[in-house]
């Protein structure tokens, strides 16, 4: 992989990979999302090899030295990947990020330190308007070739798709600069990349005493303009005491839909705000944090098809309350994980760290946290059926790991760095050519 100009110039290529002590997450038919008890079961095949043809998963299975001939006999040209004794995994899938912002903000993490809260902060000018303050006044480049770097580094650490959202910039012009930032990155990426328009991320200095002009501009100007374009697949609010109600979320995404948005919600976060109840009385395809997720919320999201996600990354930074995971989890509900990579409350785009941190403070079973950083997190951003598992006919994007005694050791171990090679589509992924 060879980088000109700045972009990953890839060439499919057909891959054996063998000599794998485990091949973690293995499917033999296609699973679209793994709920409850189903999550705590992880398929795996120890000695596996895996063919890649094309840039798909053709074959996986035992490996014999019959069978590794065979495949060199057929395909003469094919290239091999010697695991050396590591275990292969599906990519994790990053299903929330915001890793298109100008800046950072250390001194609000400062902030918190010496005891102001989140919501004194943003009273303050901090929080997400700050973020916008800078956005709006950076180059479109700029924001691309920071973002795409941020990019470069997920890959690096295991992520395998990924879905970037806007909400930094919460007016017309700065809300296109980033939402085309996003398809720059999607047209050049290695990997999947899903678009998600987020102008209610908070009301704009501009609008400080007229919430109600903001939302009338969101649903009446922005949003039709974005669907014009097809600039974004999805549309998320952040429902939430001082931002958004949850009536005001259900009209704005309801405008969304309208012009081929599918809606997500920032939900139960900082408070219990009802974004639960809106998302899935819109149809959202997922409802992410839910530290203050309640019984009721449990109830309501059974057999809807909306997935829940979880960022502990969020969680962990801003010393919030845990959601209740594993409540969700014996009601049979799909958890998904996610890193949630912003510049204010989770400045980390470690997907391995996430699943650490799921088992860690939600104490959720290494196997449930690997499907829900793979499986479940590509059915939240709709991937499901091409990627998430080691499964027949699925996109090849993979990581192969150092040496270690069981796949319980990635979650455990969370301060190492485990992982040994990136295989995207088949090819080995270097990164940045020097």
């Amino acid at each position: 992989m060879l980088n000109f100009g700045r972009e990953f110039i890839y060439c499919i290529v057909n891959l054996l990979i063998r000599n794998t002590s485990c091949l973690v997450h293995t499917e033999k038919s296609f699973k679209k999302i793994y709920e409850g008890r189903d999550m705590s079961t992880l398929n795996t095949l120890n000695n596996g090899y895996i063919l890649i043809l094309e840039g798909r998963i053709a074959e996986f299975g035992t490996e014999t030295r019959e069978r590794i001939q065979e495949i060199r006999n057929q395909f003469r040209e094919i290239a091999v990947e010697d695991a050396n004794g590591g275990m292969v995994f599906p990519s994790w899938v990053d299903s929330h990020t915001h890793i298109v912002f100008a800046g950072s903000r250390e001194q609000e993490f400062v902030d918190r330190i010496k005891g102001l809260s989140y919501m004194e902060i943003f009273h303050r000018g901090g929080g997400i308007l700050n973020s916008v303050k800078r956005l709006r006044s950076t180059p479109e480049d700029e924001l691309f070739h920071t973002a795409w770097n941020r990019l470069d580094e997920m890959i690096r650490m295991g992520t395998g798709a990924v879905e970037i959202k806007s909400g930094y910039g919460l007016d017309t012009e700065s809300e296109l600069k980033m939402l085309r930032v996003i398809r720059r990155i999607r047209e050049k990426a290695p990997i999947p990349v899903k678009a998600t328009f987020l102008g209610a991320h908070a009301v704009p200095e501009e609008f400080s005493d007229n919430r109600e002009g903001y939302i009338r501009f969101l649903t009446g100007e922005l949003i039709p303009e974005i669907g014009k374009q097809q600039l974004a697949e999805y549309c998320d609010v952040f429902c939430e005491k001082g931002y958004f109600t949850d009536d005001d979320s259900r009209r704005i995404l309801r405008a969304a839909s309208g012009h081929g948005m599918i809606p997500k919600v920032h939900a139960e976060q900082l408070s219990h705000s009802g974004g639960i109840r809106a998302g899935v009385d819109c149809g959202a395809i997922s409802v992410d944090h839910l530290e203050y997720a309640n019984e009721e919320d449990i109830r309501l999201l059974k057999n809807t098809g909306c997935i829940p996600t979880l960022l502990p990354g969020a969680q962990f930074f801003l010393g919030l309350q845990h959601p209740p995971a594993r409540k969700m989890l014996e009601a049979g509900l799909p958890l998904a994980l996610a890193t949630d990579y912003n510049p204010g409350s989770s400045p980390a785009g470690n997907m391995s760290l996430a699943v650490s941190l799921a088992c860690i403070l939600y104490k959720m079973t290494p196997e449930e946290a690997i499907i829900a950083a793979t499986t479940n997190a590509a059915a939240a951003i709709g991937l499901s059926e091409e990627y998430g598992s080691i499964c027949v006919g699925k996109v090849a994007n993979l990581f192969i790991t150092r040496p270690v005694p069981s796949y319980a050791f990635l979650p455990y171990s969370f301060g190492t760095i485990l992982i040994h090679k990136i295989i995207l589509k088949g090819s080995v992924y270097s990164g940045f050519a020097s």
